[in-house]
């Protein structure tokens, strides 16, 4: 069992991770920056816990204090505009790496996405959004000692998971998978240490998970 902080909690990749971490008997505080988004939620292992990621990495860091692991799944999906991605999915990623190494957190989880090494790939509105997970990727790899982990999805639907993946560490692979598969994975990738220290493109495939993990 683990004690778990997901920033981003009522994203809909969060809100499903909470969800499993929970089944899984992990104690989970479900970071989000207004409670109340919780106020629908009943379940004794899920604590909703106010997280801003518009504060100083000083007091985030409080927030931070006596857990096991981190995971980063807060974003705008490049919908928000550009100045708000770079505030929640760098400047609020960063912040949230910064504060853990403050608070003695060594294991940090990140959701990224495909393609994030692919600046030809970056077009259109998304520009923002890649430059914005590509930095905060390379911030997490470079200027921090975490343990981390970074998933990079392809296109994320609603579809209902199937619990089978491709697991890639080059960036010729293209594809979607669902968002519930997603929180799957990243739950797994917390108990997996064939997964730290590691960057890896996920999208819908045929290996279960704990196998694709495995594999790393």
């Amino acid at each position: 069992m683990m004690k778990i902080l997901v920033i981003g909690a009522h994203g809909n990749v969060g809100q499903k991770l909470i969800r499993i971490l929970s089944d899984q008997d992990d104690q989970v505080l479900a970071g989000v920056r207004d409670p109340a988004q919780l106020t629908d939620l009943h379940d004794e292992n899920i604590i909703p816990t106010k997280f801003d990621l518009e504060q100083l990495p000083e007091i985030l860091a409080q927030k931070m204090i006596g857990i096991d692991a981190i995971v980063f799944a807060a974003g705008s999906g490049g919908k928000t505009g550009a100045d708000k991605t770079m505030l929640v999915d760098l400047d609020g990623a960063v912040k949230s790496m910064q504060a853990a190494q403050i608070a003695g957190v060594q294991r940090f989880v990140i959701v990224s996405a495909l393609y994030t090494d692919d600046r030809e790939k970056w077009v259109g509105d998304m520009r923002p959004y890649y430059a914005a997970k590509y930095y905060a990727d390379q911030w997490l790899m470079n200027q921090t000692e975490l343990n981390y982990t970074i998933v990079r999805p392809g296109r994320l639907t609603d579809d209902a998971g199937t619990g089978l993946v491709q697991l890639d560490t080059e960036q010729d692979v293209a594809g979607s998978i669902a968002r519930e598969d997603v929180a799957k994975v990243v739950a797994a990738s917390l108990h997996n240490t064939k997964t730290t220290q590691r960057v890896f493109n996920l999208i819908s495939g045929e290996k279960p998970i704990d196998d694709a993990l495995n594999e790393l």
